[in-house]
């Protein structure tokens, strides 16, 4: 059975000696010399019990509320906005995007070695303020609830706060530049290690679940693991296991991810997303290209990028553009045979499909798959047909999809306030975008700079290109750092928010390296944008995992 990491003897003798606090190796050890470690000590005691029914079974929970994982938080303005645009009063603006609300079924209170469920909560990359999912009196149905999966499967359930984009400060400064979800993260999952002994379940049994934007969060915690990129915006975060000179003295790797539709690879996604919905023609077939030069543009630059990767497909050869739509059909495939295959039934050509999102349930024409439901194959897709059919599920991003703001064209801003100092509301991340951006007195592009975006990116001054690295997946895998071993990745085959192209690569990458074990990826059959809609399976796979890796000693 997998044993928690708790302080050994020999190091409790010599626990006065630096020298032989880091030759133990213990998480809890190494982190007596972390600078802000005294002030970010657990307080067991400090909990208030809930009561809440599971399958119609009440279960008592303890809830550690809003536990400040820094020792350093950012002031906020008690006034942010929100996703949709509206704003909202927080209660909490000492430490409200940087704290976790902890979740503990009463039964596994003294339970040192269950696993963490750690769910990350930033849609679109925005900033997650504290949140609670689970209140006294809920009641939860655990194939279809991961909270109440999670808390039946006797895990502890952790809601974390993170700082993102569209944040302001009570200074009036942008806190949420990149990488500070990522430091927020890593800051979290270092206070869990620093307390391990002290906190129920074990802190080298994390696993992190997130979606879209909390899907890219999971996908960079996992893939960056313990890299010293990082330590200095965790020192001035004040995060535990931060010593005197900047060296960690704690871990900050996971066990596991479980990532639903990751918004990722930002730097190259609208090249990806211009490829998708140019090469069959998708954005004039349905009438959604503004920017047709753009989007051109854009698609012309991504074989060479897809080439660079230098990543393998499913047969062993490079994965480049010439097979990479073959390579989506054969997932979109297999989403389907798998459906057919778990008692599924999919129209025959020509007539209606019905799908539900959430409580929504709506119908259209099956116009693109042919399948024999005899004998649960997939006869033929016609791709240029399919992906007609995903831009009618949603609107079309105007191209660039990603890096919009400062351009008049597009009218909207996708994830451009990500990027920049803090002083800056935004900054374009992209050539294209900074060279076409026309908001003048911006301070951004070329229209007010006189500096083209080749030019601008490669200045020593410009925190734009690292900020690209420091969020970005592809950039760790097969490097020193620490790739997290068990991954399960799912991407909605009715998802237009970002291309096939990034899930596949990030998984692609992910099969290539020898430190992971697992790569559960696929294209989930009739799912849009979303995440969560497998709880089942889902959790049945991170309890196969939590098997395997308590077989292998983790």
């Amino acid at each position: 059975m997998h044993q928690k990491n708790t302080p050994l003897k020999a190091c409790a003798a010599a626990a006065a000696m630096l020298l032989a606090l880091t030759a133990c190796g213990s998480d809890n050890d190494n982190a007596l010399v972390g600078v802000s470690d005294s002030a970010l000590a657990f307080d067991s005691t400090k909990y208030t019990t809930i009561n809440i029914t599971i399958d119609g079974v009440q279960v008592p929970v303890r809830w550690y509320k809003e536990v400040c994982y820094v020792a350093k938080p950012v002031a906020m303005s008690a006034t942010q906005t929100s996703l949709t645009g509206a704003s909202s009063t927080i209660a909490n603006p000492t430490c409200g995007y940087q704290s976790m609300n902890i979740f503990v079924p009463e039964s596994v209170a003294a339970n040192t070695d269950t696993a963490l469920y750690f769910a990350v909560n930033n849609s679109g990359w925005f900033a997650s303020y504290i949140k609670a999912s689970v209140a006294d009196g809920a009641s939860f149905n655990s194939t279809t609830s991961n909270v109440g999966a999670a808390l039946k499967a006797g895990y502890v359930y952790i809601d974390v706060a993170t700082r993102g984009r569209g944040l302001t400060a009570a200074d009036g400064s942008y806190p949420g530049k990149v990488p500070s979800q990522v430091v927020d993260a890593k800051a979290a999952i270092r206070y869990l290690r620093l307390n391990d002994a002290r906190m129920p379940g074990s802190a080298s049994r994390i696993v992190v679940n997130g979606t879209s934007g909390g899907g890219g969060l999971s996908s960079i915690i996992g893939t960056s693991g313990n890299s010293p990129d990082y330590l200095p915006y965790l020192a001035s975060a004040g995060a535990a296991g931060i010593d005197a000179n900047g060296g960690s003295t704690l871990r900050d790797d996971v066990l596991a991810i479980n990532a639903y539709c990751p918004i990722t690879d930002l730097g190259n996604a609208d090249l990806a997303y211009e490829w998708l919905y140019t090469t069959f023609g998708t954005r004039a077939a349905v009438g959604r290209n503004p920017n047709p030069a753009g989007s051109a543009q854009l698609a012309a630059k991504f074989p060479a990028y897809q080439q660079g990767l230098k990543l393998a497909n499913g047969s062993g050869a490079a994965l480049n553009s010439d097979n990479m739509m073959d390579q989506i059909r054969q997932e979109v495939t297999r989403s389907a045979e798998v459906y057919m295959a778990a008692g599924g039934t999919i129209p025959d050509l020509g007539e209606q499909m019905t799908y539900a999102s959430g409580p929504t349930t709506g119908t259209y024409t099956n116009d693109w798959l042919d399948v024999d439901n005899g004998t649960k194959k997939v006869v033929s897709i016609d791709m240029a047909k399919y992906l007609k059919f995903v831009a009618t599920q949603a609107t079309l991003k105007a191209a660039p999809a990603f890096d919009q703001t400062g351009m008049t064209i597009t009218a909207a801003s996708g994830e451009s306030n990500l990027f920049g100092t803090a002083s800056q509301k935004y900054s374009n991340f992209t050539e294209y975008a900074w060279d076409n951006n026309d908001v003048h007195g911006d301070g951004i592009g070329y229209d007010d700079t006189g500096i083209t975006g080749s030019r601008h990116f490669s200045l020593a001054t410009t925190p734009v290109m690292g900020q690209v690295k420091l969020i970005n997946p592809l950039a760790y895998i097969g490097t020193t750092a620490e790739t997290a071993p068990y991954w399960y990745v799912r991407h909605g085959t009715r998802d237009r928010d970002t291309a096939f192209t990034v899930s596949i690569n990030l998984t692609r990458a992910l099969q290539a390296d020898p430190k992971v074990q697992e790569v559960n990826y696929r294209l989930a059959w009739n799912q849009p944008h979303a995440g969560n809609y497998d709880v089942p399976e889902a959790m049945a796979w991170i309890a196969q995992t939590l098997k395997a890796a308590a077989a292998r000693g983790l």
